[in-house]
């Protein structure tokens, strides 16, 4: 059986969901969007305009005819400013599921949990197809999970930190726990970063800085799309077990003395 991602109702091919900010021009943004194999691309509604057609906007790039739009709520400090703009982005007809970001620290951009938890009771009951931003943190996922979020995105490390998985052990936990898609979110800085968050069985990898503030974008964004690949094939394989000692390769029985 084919191996499909499932978010919402919809299924998607590529488990690599790519961002939009921080490149030079629109042009290079489609291309890198195009070279990911993306079919999912978050766009800062505070930020880039998707909203006025009398502006330059970034939807005359990437076509809502072949990509799946989510907008989110970068840029928001309290609950009730990331609802209002949830509701202006499904206002301008880009649809219902959304990236829920509820900022608490301008520092470290890590996110307000309380004030998230708020937002996404509000914007479930609203019919939004919620994806939230969130800490490592296992309880924070089971809550936001039983409110009824369509799937939880816990930071990697710090948004455009470039770090890695911090704490591979709480995803783990994480993932066992989740009945929705776990999506690592935030400080992915290398293709290898990727493949990590796939082989421990995540369902799909965000980022955004790690290909617009590459020294090639296009490239890198070529490298993050077979990362994740890579990654997800590694642990539907099911990798080997690791022993203190090493096991011969060939067998040694039949070995004439």
């Amino acid at each position: 059986m084919q191996d499909v991602f499932k978010l919402g109702e919809k299924f998607y091919q590529s488990r690599l969901i790519v961002g939009t900010g921080k490149y030079k021009n629109f042009e290079e943004t489609r291309n890198a969007i195009e070279v990911s194999g993306a079919e999912i691309v978050t766009v800062a509604v505070r930020r880039v305009n998707i909203t006025d057609p009398h502006k330059e906007n970034l939807l005359d790039y990437l076509s809502p005819n072949k990509y799946t739009i989510l907008p989110n709520t970068a840029g928001c400090y309290t609950a009730d400013d990331a609802v209002r703009t949830c509701r202006l982005a499904r206002e301008a007809g880009v649809g219902n599921m959304v990236k829920l970001e509820v900022i608490g620290d301008d520092r470290t951009l890590f996110p307000d949990v309380p004030a998230t938890l708020e937002a996404a009771k509000v914007l479930v009951k609203e019919g939004f197809i919620v994806l939230p931003y969130i800490t490592d943190d296992p309880i924070t996922a089971q809550k936001l999970q039983d409110i009824g979020c369509a799937a939880v995105m816990p930071l990697a490390a710090p948004i455009g930190s470039g770090l890695g998985i911090r704490n591979p052990y709480n995803i783990r936990i994480i993932l066992e726990q989740a009945t929705v898609p776990v999506i690592v979110d935030a400080g992915v800085g290398t293709a290898s970063d990727a493949a990590i968050a796939m082989e421990l069985g995540c369902h799909g990898v965000l980022m955004n800085t790690a290909i617009a503030s590459a020294r090639d974008p296009i490239l890198m964004a070529e490298a993050m799309r077979l990362g994740v690949e890579a990654g997800r094939k590694a642990f539907l394989a099911g990798r080997i077990g690791k022993k203190l000692y090493a096991t011969a390769s060939s067998p040694l029985e039949g070995i004439l003395p």
